[in-house]
């Protein structure tokens, strides 16, 4: 019995991603259990002998994180040389066996009902700056952006890619926004770390909010050319080039903050 294959029976049978952590969890507890079972067979027939664990389970009474990761390797080797349709891939809540990109037409076909749509450049530009700057506050949010962010951050919140994670200690204790598993999970990273140039963007310095905004009332702002904040083109365009999406228009933020279509993000295979 392979390391890999007892991996391989876990994700199949786990409706939920599994960490290598909780890999190597669930396969110590069955070798302690084998152990216990034949301790207290050993005990009632021979009470003087000490059990011996078969050579399959004693290969793998000390696995650990690093053995999980080398075995998936070796699994996923063994699909690729096969040709088979799926991989083990790890995202942010741990590994799934998912299919390869390649088959996505052919799969889509069992969701006839969900059509694949993307997010608007502004909504994308509002989540790029929450997913390499998180926490962070609508005002900080419209620093950079030079507009109203209200409209951009409830859709991101109706498609459950960013959350609110607590308040700032600023005046009115503002809301922090950061993104969710499911940011991770569709754009196939594990943290914010694996985002592009995520070390130096993170790091740039932005413009500073206006503290007599960072607060969350119902006052909203404009997205009037005459009413925009001043900001820095290369910060702008450094906060904003990790997701290679090209600053838009006043007037399609406009659009897309009055439009009655909430924009969605597209359905991974």
């Amino acid at each position: 019995m392979e390391l890999s294959a007892i991996i391989e029976a876990l994700l199949v049978a786990s409706e939920d991603p599994l960490p290598s952590s909780e890999i190597a969890r669930l396969i110590r507890a069955r070798v302690a259990e084998a152990e216990d079972t034949l301790a207290a067979e050993a005990e009632e027939e021979q009470p003087d002998s000490a059990p011996e664990l078969p050579a399959e389970l004693a290969a793998i009474a000390d696995v650990n994180e690093d053995t999980i990761t080398a075995a998936i390797a070796q699994l996923n080797h063994s699909y690729e040389v096969s040709g088979r349709a799926f991989l083990c891939t790890e995202r942010a809540k741990g590994w799934k066996i998912f299919t390869r990109p390649d088959y996505a037409e052919f799969v889509r076909q069992l969701f006839p009902g969900r059509k694949p749509s993307r997010l608007s450049g502004p909504a994308m530009e509002t989540l790029a700056i929450i997913a390499y700057r998180q926490p962070v506050t609508k005002a900080s949010l419209e620093a950079v952006r030079g507009v109203s962010c209200d409209g951009m951050i409830q859709k991101l919140l109706d498609r459950e890619l960013i959350k609110i994670g607590g308040r700032a200690e600023l005046p009115g204790r503002p809301m922090l926004y950061e993104t969710t598993d499911l940011f991770f999970e569709h754009f196939g990273v594990k943290s914010v770390d694996e985002l592009p140039n995520a070390s130096e963007l993170r790091s740039v310095k932005l413009p500073e909010p206006d503290t007599e905004s960072d607060s969350d009332s119902d006052e909203t702002s404009t997205s009037d050319d005459e009413n925009r904040q001043p900001v820095e083109d290369v910060e702008k365009q450094l906060a904003l080039s990790g997701t290679g999406i090209p600053q838009t228009p006043d007037t399609d933020i406009a659009e897309d903050e009055t439009s009655s279509e909430s924009p969605t993000t597209e359905d991974d295979a």
